[in-house]
C-alpha cells in the first residue's frame, strides 16, 4: 500500500487537504522478524497474498480521507478562490474608472476596496497586469463560444434573418453575454483601459471567421482586397461594440444585435438614396493589377 500512501499524500497537498492520515502514512515499517533457516513454517495451505486487519483498517481510513470532508474542503476552497478574483476584478474596474487610466491603478488601491490585504492578492496574481492579464483571458475564452456560433451562420439565414429584418443568428446571445460581463469590459475596452485588449479581442474574431470566411468565396476576391476587408469588417464591428459598451449599453441586446447586423451591409451610397453597385470581384481583381504593374 506504500505506492497509495505516496498518492493521497500528493493530493492532500496539491489541494490543501490536511490528511489525517499523515502519521500513519509517514511511520517506517516495522522490521519483519525472520524464522530460523533451521526451522523453517511448514504449511500445506495454498500460498496466497494474507490481508491482515492492520491493512484492511488502513486501507479503510485511506478510503474515508478521499471521501466527501476532502471534496468538501476543495470545493470550499474553490468557491472562496473564486469569490476573492470576482471581488478583485470588480474592484479593478471601479479603480479604472476612479483614476481614469489603468496605469494609475496601483495594488493597494485594488485591494482596499475589495476589502482584501495585499497578501491575499499576491497569493493570487503578481501585480496588477497580471491580474488584468488573468480577466482578459477569461473574458475572451468566455466570449469564444458566441463567436463561434456566428462563425456558423451562412449566408442563406443571413439573408432571411435581413429580410425578417432581424439580427444575425447568434448575435443577440453574444451581445447578452457581454452585458454580463460589461461592467469590466467597459472599463478595460474604454479609452482608459487596455489598448491591447482591444487587439487581443479582434485577434480572436479573426481566428474564429477567417477560415470560415473562405468557404465558398469567389476566387477572383482573394488576396489584399479580402485580407483588408476582413479586417475592416473586423475592425468596425468591434469598434461598434465598444462605443455600445462605453455608452452604457442604453440599447438592448436584441436592438443592437439588430443594428451590428445592418450596419454590415450599408453603403455611404445607400444613406444617401443613392447606392453605389460594386462589382466586388472585378474591383478586387482589378486591384490586383495595379499592384503587380507598381511592383514590376
Amino acid at each position: 500500500y506504500c505506492t497509495w500512501c505516496a498518492i493521497i499524500l500528493s493530493m492532500c497537498n496539491k489541494y490543501g487537504v490536511v490528511a489525517p492520515l499523515a502519521p500513519v502514512l509517514l511511520r517506517s515499517p516495522r522490521p519483519s522478524r525472520t524464522r530460523h533457516p533451521r526451522h523453517p513454517r511448514r504449511s500445506h495451505a495454498p500460498v496466497h497474498p494474507v490481508r491482515t486487519c492492520n491493512q484492511e483498517r488502513l486501507q479503510k481510513r485511506m478510503t474515508q480521507t478521499l471521501s466527501a470532508p476532502a471534496v468538501l474542503s476543495v470545493c470550499k476552497l474553490d468557491r472562496r478562490t473564486a469569490r476573492t478574483r470576482a471581488a478583485l476584478r470588480k474592484a479593478l474596474a471601479e479603480e479604472i474608472d476612479a483614476t481614469g487610466d489603468l496605469t494609475s491603478v496601483t495594488v493597494t488601491g485594488v485591494t482596499e476596496r475589495a476589502g482584501l490585504t495585499r497578501r491575499t492578492f499576491y497569493s493570487h496574481y503578481k501585480d496588477i497586469p497580471d491580474l488584468v492579464l488573468h480577466i482578459e483571458k477569461e473574458a475572451l475564452a468566455e466570449l469564444r463560444p458566441a463567436v463561434e456560433q456566428l462563425a456558423r451562420v451562412n449566408l442563406v439565414e443571413l439573408r432571411e434573418a435581413i429580410d425578417s429584418y432581424k439580427p444575425c443568428p447568434g448575435a443577440t446571445e453574444m451581445l447578452r453575454s457581454i452585458r454580463k460581463h460589461g461592467f469590466y469590459l467597459r472599463p478595460l475596452l474604454g479609452n482608459g483601459g487596455d489598448p491591447a485588449f482591444q487587439d487581443k479581442l479582434k485577434h480572436l474574431v479573426h481566428e474564429v471567421i477567417a477560415q470560415r470566411a473562405l468557404h465558398d468565396l469567389d476566387p477572383r476576391a482573394l488576396g489584399p482586397f479580402f485580407d483588408y476587408y476582413l479586417t475592416f469588417a473586423i475592425s468596425a464591428e468591434v469598434g461598434v461594440l465598444i462605443r455600445w459598451l462605453i455608452g452604457g449599453m442604453r440599447e438592448s441586446d436584441e436592438q443592437m444585435a439588430g443594428l451590428m447586423t445592418g450596419l454590415m451591409f450599408v453603403a455611404p451610397g445607400d444613406l444617401y438614396g443613392k447606392p453605389i453597385k460594386l462589382d466586388v470581384p472585378r474591383f478586387a481583381l482589378a486591384t490586383l493589377v495595379l499592384g503587380e504593374e507598381n511592383n514590376d
